[in-house]
């Protein structure tokens, strides 16, 4: 690694703006974009067919892009999100990519990293502190304990903590009720977080967080409780975003961890946005498939951070495409083509990378090539994991082609704002899963009907769902068809600025697996860590 004020200097970033945290990592001073122009970067999307539970390469495939850039003589920048310690500790590993292609300092970013993902937690575990608080000095409004929404939330995969009870004990303990917790990647004020535009913004969407309902059915918001201005004070350098290096020494912008098959699944709109005032191509990925992530992406945050996608690059493997054809190579690739359909959708060209293992066959590659050649497609094979930018050079050219030849143009959102959110809904699910249908269940009907009783109807929609199928069911593999998505669930994260539509049988706060990754994991006697992958 390279001190991180000479990985500041490669970026343009003036020294005063940098905080440093020891050596190698830093935070960039939002007071930066001040000083810097109008934005003046391409913005490439990295998604992703539906993939294996061991993921498929898309952060690493992000790295390696960007350094593959930088190696070709272009000035880049990856965008990614900040690991998780659930699945860190889990069975999915961290997000700081792998092989010769991973952002370091490699421990520290998959762990606690500069303190962000504390501050989330702590920022949303002090709105439930100071909600049980307003209800025990009997405050007016009063909040009807039956009708509170608020949950609490921790940085872990703990199945335990879904459904609690809190305030047992005397009458000094809280009034008892029942709360949940759900994962800070998966909570409100993580979405906050990443969507936000500058402190103000921050402040009001944190003070719009509707918490419950008073026992005369009057909305109640986190402003009511008066806990904007405490919250945004814990998030204050949590809003600032991460500069830390690739392996190869070139920049990158680490912030925020909202997960995609329950969040909207990408890094914050200020660290895109700063990177594309400082770079020429700026590598975002988007978390899990393009039906999730990538849809959301389009659907939700390019609405709030008013950015334009110039290219997107799909991310396969020959395991993922198996998996989706029962071990059939070519029955998998209605998958690939289901994605490729949506991204061109909406107005934008993609591209087809295979991130490529060690097992792959040359024959099964010349299979999936003569697949992408007879749709039209561009696609390369990227070997970033064993070769670092090297091994992504041929995908680089072909993404900078794609680019060239497509100028700007408008996104074709899936739903207008002003669609009923079962219109929404249904748009979704048809033209982005290939559904049928939307059925719903009686909780869900009434939920959506008193969201738009309630005003909240013009707000985009996020839809929680399975990230191993189109559908909204794991056990449907491949282009599923014939199908109806199931909605049971909905809830307005008002502060985000979107509906949260709960499809199949998603969770807010997984579970660890049998054999955790925990397990691998140690430290020896001069505190290196090992383990963490």
């Amino acid at each position: 690694m390279i001190p991180i004020s000479e990985v500041a200097k490669k970026a343009g970033i003036n020294e005063k703006y940098l905080e440093h945290y020891g050596a190698f990592m830093a935070k960039i001073d939002l007071k930066i974009r001040t000083d810097l122009g109008k934005r003046k970067g391409k913005l490439i999307l990295v998604t992703a067919t539906n993939p294996t539970p061991a993921g498929e390469g898309k952060t690493t495939n992000s790295i390696g892009l960007s350094m593959s850039l930088n190696a070709l003589g272009h000035s880049a920048v990856v965008a990614l999100r900040q690991p998780s310690l659930g699945p860190v500790f889990g069975i999915k590993g961290g997000a700081a990519g792998g092989g010769k292609s991973t952002v370091e300092p490699f421990e520290q970013i998959n762990l606690m990293f500069t303190g962000d993902f504390p501050a989330v937690s702590a920022a949303g575990n002090l709105l439930s502190a100071m909600i049980d608080n307003y209800i025990h000095h009997d405050h007016q409004p009063e909040i009807d304990v039956r009708r509170t929404y608020w949950p609490r939330n921790v940085d872990m995969n703990d199945r335990a903590l879904r459904k609690v009870i809190v305030g047992l004990g005397g009458r000094f303990d809280g009034f008892p009720r029942e709360d949940n917790f759900v994962i800070t990647s998966a909570s409100e004020v993580m979405a906050i977080l990443g969507l936000s535009k500058d402190y103000v913004d921050l402040k009001e969407r944190l003070g719009n967080i509707l918490i419950a309902r008073s026992e005369q059915l009057k909305e109640m918001y986190a402003k009511d409780v008066k806990a904007e201005g405490a919250m945004a004070v814990i998030l204050r350098d949590a809003l600032k975003p991460n500069l830390v290096q690739t392996q190869e020494g070139t920049p990158a912008i680490i912030h925020t961890g909202p997960f995609a098959n329950i969040a909207h699944g990408t890094s914050s709109i200020i660290g895109t946005d700063i990177a594309l005032r400082l770079f020429d191509y700026v590598v975002i990925e988007a978390g899990f498939g393009a039906d999730l992530g990538a849809e959301k992406f389009f659907n939700i945050v390019t609405r709030a951070g008013d950015f334009i996608v110039d290219a997107c690059v799909v991310i396969t493997t020959i395991r993922a495409l198996k998996y989706h054809g029962f071990d059939d190579l070519q029955d998998g690739f209605p998958n690939l083509e289901k994605h490729m359909e949506n991204i061109n959708n909406f107005g934008v060209p993609a591209v087809v990378a295979l991130n490529r293992f060690p097992d792959d066959t040359d024959e099964e590659i010349d299979q999936l090539r003569r697949f992408c050649e007879e749709k039209g497609w561009g696609m390369e094979v990227s070997e970033v994991y064993a070769r670092g930018s090297e091994g992504g050079k041929a995908l680089a050219k072909v993404v900078l082609d794609t680019i060239a030849s497509n100028p700007i143009k408008r996104i074709n959102y899936t739903y207008d704002l002003e669609d009923p959110i079962k219109t929404k809904i249904l748009k979704v699910a048809q033209k982005i899963y290939g559904a049928n249908d939307v059925l719903y269940t009686t909780t869900a009907k009434g939920t959506i009907r008193s969201l738009e009783r309630r005003e909240y109807g013009n707000l985009p929609i996020c839809i929680a769902k399975t990230q191993f199928s189109l559908s909204d069911s794991k056990s449907l593999r491949g282009r599923p068809t014939g199908f109806d998505a199931e909605v049971n669930g909905a809830n307005v994260s008002n502060g985000a600025g979107f509906i949260v539509i709960q499809m199949g049988d998603i969770n807010l706060m997984p579970g660890l697996p049998e054999e955790p990754a925990a397990h691998g994991m140690d430290i020896d006697k001069d505190g290196n860590i090992s383990g963490i992958f």
